[in-house]
C-alpha cells in the first residue's frame, strides 16, 4: 500500500478553467517548498506542457481507456512516489467519457480507481442559488466519488461569492474552498485546437507568478489537507515499465521544438529504460541531424504554423530524405506525418514544400476533420507491430491527406466503434511509418520493443 498525497481537479464542464485552477495551485504549493507532480487525464498534450512549465517536472498523462486501468495505476504511482503532492487535472467534465455513454476514460473513473479526492471547478459566471443544486447532482451522481470540495471560478465580487458559497455549503455540506476573480489577464491564449502550448511562450514570462497572486483567496492549507487525507493505494504489479530481457544500444533522434512536441512522457522514459538514447533535434533551426542515429522519431504539433521556416531549411530536410534511404527508422504521428510528405498546403492554400520522403500531401482545413479514440488494426507488417494486430490510440487533426499515389500502402485500418465504417491510415514505405494516430505505448509496451528491435537491425 502507498500513501500518496493526491488530488483531482475536475470540471462541471469543458472550458470551466479546470488549467487555470491546476497551475494556480501547482505554483502555490510549489511556493511552498513542495515538489509537485502533474497528471492530465485523457490524451492531451497541450495541458501537460503548461504542468511542466508551473511544477519544473514533465507532466504525465493517464488516460483508463487508451492504456488500461492498471497501466495507469503503475504509471502513476511509478511518478507520485517521487514527489510530496501529485495533482491530476482531469478532461471534459467530470463523468464525461468515451463516446460509448459510460465512464470509461472519465475523470470519474481515474478518481475512483486512484481513490482520489476531487476538487470541483464551477463557472460562477450567471449562477447564484443554483450553484448549489449543480453541486448537489454532481455529489450525488456517483455516491464512490469523494467530493472533498469546490473552487469557484469567474466569480464577479465579494457579494457574488458568499452567495454562491452559502447556496453550496448550506444545502450539500461541501466546503467552498476559495475563488477566482472575473480577470481575462489570467486567461491562457487559445487557437483551434485548444490552449496554445506553453513551448510557445505565448502566455508570458509573468503568467504563472500572476495565478499564484490570484489564487490567494484559496485555502490552500484545507488543499494540502485534502490532498494528505487520501487513502492508501495498493501498489499494481510493474508490467509497463518491467526490465526488458533485452537491451536496445540505440540513438533515436527527436524533432522537439515549436513545430514538434507531442510526445508522452512516459512513452521517452520506456523507450530509455529499454536503452535508447533519445537526442534532440530542431527541425526549425539545426541543419543537420544528430550523428550516428538508428532512428528518427518525430511527434505532432503545428508544422502548419511553421511551414515557411521548415521549407527554408532545405539542409535539414534533405539530411532527413537521405536518412530514410539509407535504412534509418522513421517513426512519425500526425505533425510529423505532415512534415515527412512532400508538400503541405496551409489554410491560407499557400504550399510548402516537405521532406519528400513519402509521396503526397496534407491539406490544412477549416473545419476539424477527426477528433476521438481509434482501435487500429495493422493491415500488414510494420514497425510498431504485426499484421492482425491492434492497439488503441487517438486521434486530433486539422489537415486531410492529398495526393497520395493509387499505389499508396496503408499499414492500418482505424474505427472509432463497430458501427463506424473502417477508414485507412498510416503510410509506410520501408523502413518508414507515419500516421495521423497518436500511440501511449504504456498500452502495450510491445509497440515500443518492436520500434527498438527495428532500430537496432541498423546498427547491425
Amino acid at each position: 500500500m502507498e500513501r500518496l498525497p493526491r488530488l483531482v481537479i475536475a470540471g462541471t464542464h469543458s472550458g470551466v478553467g479546470k488549467t487555470t485552477v491546476s497551475l494556480a495551485l501547482m505554483v502555490a504549493l510549489r511556493k511552498r517548498g513542495l515538489r509537485i507532480q502533474g497528471f492530465k487525464v485523457g490524451p492531451d498534450y497541450i495541458d501537460p506542457s503548461h504542468h511542466s512549465l508551473a511544477t519544473g517536472l514533465p507532466s504525465r498523462n493517464l488516460d483508463t481507456w487508451m492504456i488500461g486501468k492498471e497501466a495507469c495505476k503503475e504509471l502513476f504511482i511509478r511518478s507520485a512516489s517521487r514527489v510530496n503532492v501529485s495533482i491530476i487535472e482531469g478532461v471534459m467534465g467530470l463523468y464525461d467519457g468515451h463516446r460509448d455513454g459510460t465512464e470509461a476514460g472519465s475523470t470519474a473513473e481515474l478518481a475512483k480507481l486512484l481513490r482520489a479526492p476531487v476538487i470541483l471547478i464551477l463557472d460562477a459566471k450567471g449562477l447564484a442559488r443554483s450553484a448549489g443544486a449543480m453541486v448537489q447532482g454532481y455529489r450525488d451522481f456517483d455516491p464512490q466519488i469523494l467530493l472533498a470540495g469546490v473552487i469557484l471560478n469567474n466569480v464577479a465580487s465579494e457579494r457574488h461569492y458568499e452567495l454562491l458559497r452559502r447556496a453550496i455549503e448550506g444545502h450539500c455540506q461541501i466546503p467552498v474552498l476559495g475563488h477566482i476573480r472575473r480577470d481575462k489577464d489570467i486567461s491562457l491564449p487559445e487557437r483551434y485546437m485548444g490552449l496554445v502550448p506553453s513551448s510557445e511562450g505565448k502566455a508570458g514570462d509573468d503568467f504563472y507568478s500572476k495565478l499564484s497572486e490570484k489564487i490567494d483567496s484559496v485555502d490552500i492549507d484545507s488543499i494540502i489537507a485534502i490532498a494528505n487525507s487520501a487513502r492508501e493505494l495498493p501498489l499494481s504489479p510493474v508490467k509497463v515499465f518491467a526490465k526488458a530481457g533485452e537491451h536496445f544500444s540505440v540513438r533515436i533522434a527527436l524533432a522537439r521544438d515549436e513545430a514538434f512536441h507531442f510526445y508522452y512522457e512516459d512513452n521517452l522514459e520506456l523507450l530509455r529504460l529499454y536503452g535508447a538514447e533519445i537526442v534532440p533535434f530542431s527541425p526549425l533551426i539545426d541543419d543537420r541531424l544528430p550523428s550516428d542515429i538508428d532512428a528518427i522519431y518525430i511527434g505532432g504539433g503545428f508544422p502548419e504554423l511553421y511551414a515557411r521556416e521548415l521549407e527554408a531549411n532545405r539542409s535539414l530536410r534533405r539530411e532527413i530524405r537521405v536518412a530514410a534511404e539509407k535504412g534509418v527508422v522513421i517513426y512519425s504521428e500526425c505533425g510529423g506525418m505532415m512534415y515527412l510528405l512532400e508538400r503541405l498546403i496551409d489554410f491560407g492554400g499557400s504550399s510548402y514544400s516537405m521532406c519528400g520522403v513519402l509521396p503526397g500531401a496534407t491539406r490544412m482545413v477549416k473545419e476539424r476533420q477527426d477528433l476521438g479514440y481509434v482501435t487500429v488494426r495493422a493491415r500488414c507488417d510494420n514497425l510498431l507491430c504485426k499484421k492482425g494486430e491492434t492497439f488503441r490510440g487517438h486521434v486530433f487533426h486539422w489537415s486531410s491527406l492529398v495526393d497520395t499515389p493509387p499505389d499508396t500502402t496503408f499499414a492500418y485500418e482505424v474505427s472509432k466503434g463497430e458501427k463506424e465504417e473502417l477508414r485507412l491510415d498510416g503510410l509506410i514505405r520501408d523502413n518508414v511509418l507515419s500516421s495521423y494516430v497518436h500511440v501511449h505505448f504504456a498500452h502495450n509496451p510491445g509497440l515500443a520493443l518492436n520500434l527498438l528491435s527495428a532500430a537496432k537491425k541498423v546498427r547491425v
